[in-house]
């Protein structure tokens, strides 16, 4: 496959990703669908919007420029303008990868130290100290009083982050290696006219 092929089919990926990853975030704000508890009762890991920033806006970015890296737009004509097009990619790629690194490290905080929910009266982070074990006894899940469902509803949000932002540096990688390959060789593409 040619460099130009490459980082579209890439960059349509990296934009597909992104949107998941704004909309798991998006829900994360919303434990069990309702807005009550948004104020004061949601977890600092979801407050940093890892999903929303490092996992969907910065990964617009390399997602876009990958797109566009592999078209043959008006951006510059015949081998140098593209040139320049994968150029920009592997410098959108590089920050997406950062992105992606948020977003992962993130959301794997969140996974392990639990939500914060009410349990005997108080708003804690009650599973902080299981350092993740209770991901393994589910029979402890329904010990939180509020948010309903919280538990299962964070594992399942951060877990999707978690595997998005993998495949994002995966593919942030290889949108690197590519466009790097590009900026050097060209795009094998032949021209038509």
């Amino acid at each position: 496959m040619c460099t130009g092929k490459c980082a579209r089919c890439v960059g349509l990926s990296l934009i597909l990703l992104s949107l998941v990853c704004i909309v798991a975030n998006a829900l994360l704000l919303v434990p069990d669908g309702k807005t009550t508890w948004t104020k004061d009762h949601l977890s600092l890991q979801v407050w940093l919007m890892a999903g929303f920033i490092g996992g969907g806006l910065m990964i617009l970015c390399p997602g876009i420029a990958a797109v566009r890296a592999g078209g043959k737009g008006c951006c510059g004509a015949g081998c140098c303008g593209n040139r320049c097009r994968m150029l920009r990619s592997v410098v959108c790629s590089a920050f997406g990868l950062l992105g992606s690194i948020y977003c992962l490290s993130v959301s794997g905080a969140g996974l392990r130290i639990g939500p914060k929910c009410l349990m005997n009266g108080k708003w804690d982070y009650h599973f902080q100290e299981t350092s993740g074990g209770y991901l393994l006894n589910n029979t402890q899940w329904n010990l939180c009083e509020e948010p309903p469902n919280v538990v299962p509803w964070n594992v399942t949000l951060f877990s999707l982050l978690i595997a998005a932002s993998g495949l994002e540096i995966i593919f942030c990688g290889i949108q690197l290696v590519n466009a790097t390959i590009g900026v050097f060789c060209g795009d094998c593409r032949k021209k038509v006219g």
